[in-house]
């Protein structure tokens, strides 16, 4: 039983919802499958618009909603960080890298976000990639030279392909058993079905 989660790498929602991701699957005894996607290339062939094209309202709407989710989860975000969604593609690279390698995705992924959203730094700068694999313990050279690997890019753009074919259309989404889940606030959606499903033991 598996989780297939799809997620962008500048995505501040995912960030919210990455510690209780894995809490669920650990107490359900149910794998995930991390697959960051190209959401630029999901929204061009969903219909989504980037954050930077929408109407104010909807700009101003974020911002109030991941400050109640904060409050709610104790967990800080900044909603207009100095860096905002900056090209995104060797960060996803970099984890998908990880990945193939056999490394620690979780704290890679969030230490990447983190980056981002509670730290003021520029995830698209190569040189900060760099400082992030090295804080986390990890070769940062070997990751760096499978990252430019063409079946790196291959298989980025395989999830992007596979995003779009299971219905997803932002970050995060989360697969299971085929039915679909979008946003950190359908975890406990999430929990329910795979509750209900038996979890790993069916």
């Amino acid at each position: 039983m598996r989780i297939d989660y799809y997620f962008w790498m500048n995505s501040d929602w995912a960030y919210l919802g990455a510690d209780r991701l894995e809490r669920i699957a650990a107490d359900h005894g149910v794998s995930i499958r991390y697959m960051p996607v190209d959401l630029p290339d999901v929204y061009r062939r969903t219909g989504g618009q980037l954050l930077s094209d929408r109407a104010p309202e909807r700009q101003a709407y974020r911002i109030v909603e991941l400050r109640r989710w904060c409050r709610t989860l104790g967990i800080h975000v900044n909603p207009t960080p100095k860096y905002m969604c900056p090209n995104a593609d060797a960060a996803s690279r970099i984890v998908i890298a990880a990945d193939m390698m056999k490394l620690p995705v979780v704290p890679l992924y969030k230490a990447i976000l983190r980056a981002e959203w509670c730290e003021e730094r520029d995830i698209s700068d190569p040189a900060e990639l760099r400082r992030i694999l090295s804080a986390c313990g990890l070769d940062v050279n070997a990751i760096l030279a499978t990252a430019d690997m063409p079946d790196v890019e291959k298989l980025y753009r395989t999830y992007t392909d596979d995003a779009v074919k299971a219905g997803v259309f932002g970050s995060p989404s989360y697969v299971f058993n085929g039915e679909l889940f979008w946003g950190q606030d359908r975890l406990d959606m999430l929990e329910a079905a795979i509750a209900a499903s038996g979890g790993a033991a069916q």
